[in-house]
């Protein structure tokens, strides 16, 4: 399981250092691909080789489903750790999730998500502001 904020930079040529305490969970290959507020998703290769699957099976005819496969599956790249533990985040995710030097790496259970620093602290500045509607809805999912 990925817990935990960290907080490293991304150097000239595209690498991020994963944090030591998060790499077993990734072995030497992963996934990063888009993620939903322009951030990066970054999967082992086995929680990625699930949710591509029911990517796959999602209706074709409906449009928003189309999208987010899309989004997802095609923008998607396999990466290994060198021997540094750094993966070599691509240009085009890099200018999806505007990334800059500064970066923040967020663990979300079964994945990590890279967020540029000013757009994390700005999203989590907006959701610690909203926490009671966060509690509702969790509340009505059963949790």
């Amino acid at each position: 399981m990925f817990i935990g904020e960290y907080h490293y930079n991304l150097d000239d040529k595209g690498r991020l250092a994963v944090p030591v305490k998060l790499r077993t969970n990734l072995t030497k290959n992963a996934v990063v691909t888009r993620g939903i507020d322009y951030c990066l998703f970054l999967y082992p290769k086995k929680e990625w080789a699930q949710l591509a699957d029911r990517l796959s099976h999602l209706p074709i005819n409906q449009t928003k489903t189309r999208a987010c496969a899309r989004l997802m599956l095609g923008g998607a790249m396999d990466v290994q750790l060198d021997n540094l533990g750094r993966i070599n985040l691509p240009d085009y995710l890099q200018r999806f999730a505007q990334l800059k030097k500064k970066v923040v790496i967020i663990g979300v259970y079964n994945r990590l998500e890279i967020w540029d620093k000013e757009k994390w602290e700005e999203y989590r500045k907006n959701s610690e502001q909203d926490t009671a509607n966060m509690a509702k809805a969790l509340g009505e999912l059963g949790v």
